[in-house]
């Protein structure tokens, strides 16, 4: 599809060019003699980056042949609310053979130590530069950890560390704007029971990376690894990071309990899954360690079938409290496969997310192709993308995309398209509202509301909700690749929904929508 989000970090990409070209530079190690003017070269490609953004802070110094064989600690301070920090690092004296190795450590425990092998890193709560670990930037006084492994007697070298800090309220500055990002947020690789076949022709735990090169040949713009109960996959997903750099890798696991199944999007910490222990004996004890950490929950297949062959996999957590739940998963790869490829049909999760709606809720529908396999045939359902969860956010970011998923900026592409889409608005008392959105709406009210379909030739509208009975939609065919369709609703002053969906021709659902909500009054 035609994208109109942010085509990039500019910064991002220039350091994470650095780090790369540094990688490069150390794979001519043997020729000492070179060193320098490839580090020259990478020192101007790294000035790319300071001239988008002066670093926050410089440590510079001087270690002499006295140092030799030492280490030394250089502290400075993180401020509240970093994001992210990117250190750059060079020094003089190469010509004598001097040598000043790299390390971090935060307020608690230690970071990492690259040694000699890189001349810059970046680390943040959910990824980091290999060598180092991701992980909380606690505020306080951090310290640069510098050997010398070799300075001679009689000589010098003079480093010069600089430091940038990424804040969280910077994220929604980031250059670009909104646009419709493509995901897929069910999937499972090696680090619980993903399997595929190897080289020789064995069935193994399947590694991450293949699932990322699935979702990558898939043209999708995000995706989250959502292991039963383990985040363990973070590991390789951070080392995979700097690689798959069109790829925004949300952190995910997916809480296995004997009573259901539910995806945490975000944090990376310990949350208990034994619903029903001691740990964890009510889901408010789970939806709390979930909301402390800023996280966000979505009930997974709630209608498939739970027994001896999937324990737990259908929804049956008694006085569940919807209100704490964000996002649940209407469309399921797993279970479209069982159902002939379809969305719609006895596994499917739309009917018990729809009573949620009309016990009136607003719960965000959202797809994952819960793949095991991500050498599956692109073709079929539950292969990567198969359902693909399309967001409309403020740019293409972990943050902007979960925002859109609680805000309902979401539709679901069941066969996991490039480029369809489907974009439904509201207008009624002067307010606007996409999917998602509410739309005060006395009785008597006249709600506009337009439909833009790309790459629906052929296809037909169609409603749901509520409100669908006082809608009038004379023209649901559509004939062409890109068409709009405008009608009007009159609302009954009952708080309702509207739901417009895109279907073909032998009615198999092909885009499912999240509604516009309806209120009578504030």
């Amino acid at each position: 599809m035609t994208r109109r989000g942010n085509p990039g970090d500019t910064e991002g990409k220039r350091r994470a060019l650095f780090v790369w070209f540094v990688g490069f530079v150390d794979s001519f190690l043997p020729m000492r003699r070179s060193f320098h003017i490839l580090a020259f070269l990478a020192a101007l490609l790294f000035s790319g980056a300071a001239r988008a953004q002066a670093p926050d802070l410089t440590l510079t110094g001087t270690l002499t042949g006295a140092d030799h064989q030492t280490y030394l600690e250089v502290p400075f301070k993180v401020p509240a609310g970093v994001t992210r920090i990117t250190v750059g690092f060079d020094y003089s004296g190469r010509e004598q053979k001097a040598t000043i190795d790299l390390g971090l450590r935060d307020p608690q425990r230690f970071r990492g130590w690259s040694g000699g092998n890189k001349a810059g890193f970046t680390l943040s709560e959910a990824e980091a530069t290999p060598s180092y670990l991701a992980g909380p930037l606690p505020a306080g006084t951090w310290k640069l950890v510098l050997g010398a492994p070799n300075i001679r007697k009689g000589t010098s070298a003079t480093y010069r560390a600089r430091i940038w800090f990424s804040q969280a309220a910077n994220l929604s500055q980031a250059p670009g704007g909104p646009g419709w990002y493509r995901g897929d947020l069910h999937l499972h690789t090696g680090h619980s029971d993903g399997t595929c076949l190897s080289q020789l022709g064995a069935k193994v735990p399947c590694p991450v990376f293949k699932t990322l090169e699935a979702a990558s040949a898939r043209g999708l713009d995000f995706v989250s690894v959502t292991d039963h109960n383990a985040t363990s996959q973070t590991g390789p997903l951070r080392e995979l990071a700097a690689y798959f750099d069109d790829l925004v890798l949300i952190p995910g696991r997916e809480i296995t309990t004997f009573q259901g199944h539910a995806n945490v999007f975000g944090p990376t910490g310990p949350i208990d899954f034994q619903l029903g222990g001691p740990r964890a004996p009510r889901l408010g004890k789970i939806l709390d360690q979930v909301d402390a950490a800023g996280g966000l929950i979505s009930i997974n297949h709630p209608a498939l079938p739970s027994g001896e062959a999937c324990m737990g996999c259908g929804w049956s957590v008694a006085d569940t409290p919807y209100g704490a739940i964000a996002a649940m998963e209407a469309v399921n790869g797993g279970g479209m496969a069982l159902i002939g490829g379809k969305a719609e049909g006895p596994f499917s999760g739309i009917p018990f997310w729809e009573a949620r709606l009309n016990e009136g809720w607003r719960i965000t529908a959202i797809g994952g192709s819960d793949n095991h396999d991500a050498t599956l045939d692109p073709a079929k359902a539950p292969a990567v993308g198969m359902p693909t969860t399309v967001v409309h956010a403020a740019q293409k970011s972990q943050a902007a995309i979960l925002a859109a998923i609680r805000a309902g900026h979401v539709f679901i592409d069941v066969s996991g398209s490039r480029d369809r889409l489907i974009e439904v608005t509201g207008e009624a008392l002067g307010q606007s509202a996409e999917m998602g959105d509410v739309l005060v709406a006395p009785a008597g009210t006249t709600v506009r509301v337009s439909v833009h379909v790309r790459g629906g030739a052929g296809a037909r509208l169609s409603l749901a909700g509520a409100a669908a009975g006082r809608a009038t939609l004379t023209h649901p065919d559509l004939a062409g690749d890109d068409e709009t369709r405008v009608f009007d609703l009159v609302s009954d002053g009952k708080p309702g929904w509207l739901r417009v969906d895109l279907r073909g021709a032998d009615g198999r659902l092909i885009l499912l929508t999240n509604p516009l909500y309806l209120r009578p009054g504030g």
